[in-house]
């Protein structure tokens, strides 16, 4: 009887300040690559001898964040486009963003982006939205009318004031003409204890009394912006992402937000191509319990019946978790002995990926 060939999804998420999604993916494929059948775990056994390799698809994943453009764009197969722009210290720099139809795939990192600012200039007291609201013009004008938009990695905690000021008074025709998603895991409102300010601008470069002038700061707009439209959206889930971007989104342009990594494993219609599979394998920088808390490898989970799942990251914390959870293996890709500093370099966690999925196709 002729055997059927195996067929491996590979979807993981960046390895932060590492890897990207596809150069972990490209790493776990290369692993693959140099497969012995014989010594192939119990779930890719019975493979067609003239087909030793089994087929292998990876999908570009993001939950929002840096990497965002990248992934939508090779979901949707849009088009990049390429912009002068300003960065959150209001520098020239190239900025790009995707048209997929009338669609515009807008990564507010691409523009207001902590990596592009050095740590010794971080100052959320003068980091600005501005680059954001250009890149949203620039495709209004280009006829798009939808927006998803990624809000992942901002150095911004202005809440949205310098996009809209971008805008000048077209935010009102943007506003009537168009619809925006936004993609994001962040469900913190945008003031108070867990609010933008106090969780999120410590990392952006603010002190202590900057994180109370922040905030302060966030709430007087929230009490001006709800004279003016009637409502409130400032205790919304999510209005805290990106600094308070998420907030000028639902309260000014009434969007809609959606967790990123489901966002795009809607886009991509993962339950039709996983539904074949043998084994798919997933994956981040660390996963503990909050990776089973809504980040990517649980929401690939999620969509798995009777595939098998691994879980294979950089780090691995609650190891019994993920397994009580759901995943097959759960996999550690940094050896114990080796220091953070160095398995982050890029070289090296693309070299312990190889080793360790060779590893375990041996077990």
């Amino acid at each position: 009887m002729k055997m059927v060939k195996k067929k491996i999804i590979i979807a993981c998420d960046s390895y932060k300040g590492c890897l990207s999604s596809r150069e972990v993916n490209e790493a776990i494929a290369s692993g693959l690559k140099e497969w012995n059948a014989e010594d192939a775990p119990p779930e890719m056994k019975n493979l067609d001898s003239d087909e030793a390799s089994p087929e292998i698809i990876t999908l570009e994943m993001s939950d929002g964040g840096e990497g965002m453009l990248d992934a939508f764009l090779s979901a949707m197969k849009g088009e990049r486009v390429k912009i002068h722009a300003h960065d959150a210290l209001m520098r020239w720099i190239e900025a790009e963003y995707g048209i997929v139809d009338d669609t515009g795939i807008i990564e507010i990192a691409q523009t207001a982006g902590l990596a592009l600012i050095g740590p010794e200039q971080r100052n959320p007291m003068k980091a600005t939205s501005w680059g954001v609201g250009e890149m949203i013009m620039n495709a209004y004008r280009r006829g798009v009318r939808r927006f998803i938009v990624g809000l992942g990695g901002s150095a911004t905690s202005d809440c949205g004031i310098g996009m809209l000021k971008a805008m000048g008074d077209d935010w009102k025709k943007i506003r009537r003409e168009c619809s925006f998603v936004l993609a994001s895991d962040v469900t913190n409102p945008l003031c108070g204890e867990n609010g933008a300010a106090h969780v999120f601008a410590p990392q952006k470069g603010a002190d202590a009394k900057m994180v109370q002038m922040l905030d302060d700061r966030a709430r007087k707009f929230a009490e001006v912006s709800a004279k003016h439209f009637g409502y409130d959206r400032s205790a919304a889930p999510g209005a805290g992402a990106a600094g308070g971007l998420g907030y000028a989104f639902l309260q000014y342009f009434n969007a809609e937000a959606r967790p990123g990594a489901e966002l795009l494993l809607e886009k991509i219609e993962v339950d039709v191509l996983i539904q074949n599979a043998d084994l798919v394998i997933t994956g981040e920088g660390h996963s503990d319990r909050q990776t089973l808390m809504g980040k990517l490898p649980q929401r690939i989970l999620e969509h798995v019946t009777n595939q098998k799942i691994w879980l294979v990251s950089g780090g691995v914390s609650d190891r019994k978790a993920m397994l009580d959870a759901g995943f097959d293996r759960v996999v550690q890709v940094t050896p114990e002995e080796m220091p953070l500093d160095e398995a982050m370099k890029p070289e090296v966690a693309r070299n312990n990926i190889i080793k360790v999925i060779r590893e375990q196709f041996a077990l």
